[in-house]
């Protein structure tokens, strides 16, 4: 095994920057399209139950089946994993989403608006900031989320290390493919834990200490 990692060090860690960066972009496409979902699900009450349908459902497809969906239409490569993986990174910040804008006081609303506030500054001033370690939640359970959907992307030619994991699978019964199945998944653990890390300092860094948990 130690071998196997020497001989292809440079790959390896080409193809880690690529899934990295494929689910950190995804995610925060995600996180902008949720929040922006969440606004007009919590204006618009009569969209709440649509919108817990659809997060209930869209986690229940399979990964292989969504991307099968989309290979027709986006063909193969990088397009169609963006896409796989955006859609599963939006269900659970858009549920967080929802649930930290219901949770703020509407006094302090009120009181926002009383000062003079529009809608946007109590928004970006009041609401988001209160609501963000629940969304911030939603984002390292996304996080976590994506880096599995990222790995089933490579069946459709897409970057990561998921390319390890499926060539270890259709080797099975030869010389490498135990390492190159096991240095995949090892590699995307690891990535997920390095990810969360990240995202527990963007907490420390952006969660006001009056309301941190």
């Amino acid at each position: 095994m130690i071998e196997f990692v020497q001989d292809r060090w440079a790959d390896i860690a080409y193809r880690s920057y690529q899934h990295a960066s494929l689910v950190t972009q995804a995610v925060v496409i995600a996180t902008l399209v949720a929040i922006a979902l969440g606004v007009l699900v919590t204006r618009v009450r009569a969209l709440r139950g649509v919108a817990n349908a659809l997060t209930s459902i869209g986690l229940t497809i399979p990964s292989f089946a969504l991307l099968g969906l989309a290979l027709p239409i986006l063909g193969i490569g990088v397009l169609p994993s963006v896409a796989v993986v955006v859609f599963y990174a939006v269900l659970p910040i858009l549920r967080n989403v929802v649930v930290g804008l219901d949770g703020v006081p509407g006094q302090l609303v009120e009181s926002a608006r009383g000062m003079g506030m529009n809608p946007v500054d109590t928004f970006v001033r009041v609401r988001l900031p209160l609501a963000w370690p629940v969304i911030l939640t939603g984002v390292r359970v996304s996080t976590q989320m994506s880096m599995g959907a990222a790995a089933i992307a490579a069946y459709a030619l897409g970057p990561g290390l998921g390319g390890y994991i499926f060539t270890g699978l259709s080797q099975i019964g030869g010389a490498n493919a135990v390492s190159y199945a096991l240095v995949g998944t090892v590699g995307i653990v690891l990535l997920a834990l390095l990810l969360d890390a990240l995202l527990v300092l963007v907490g420390r860094l952006t969660i006001p200490k009056g309301i941190r948990s």
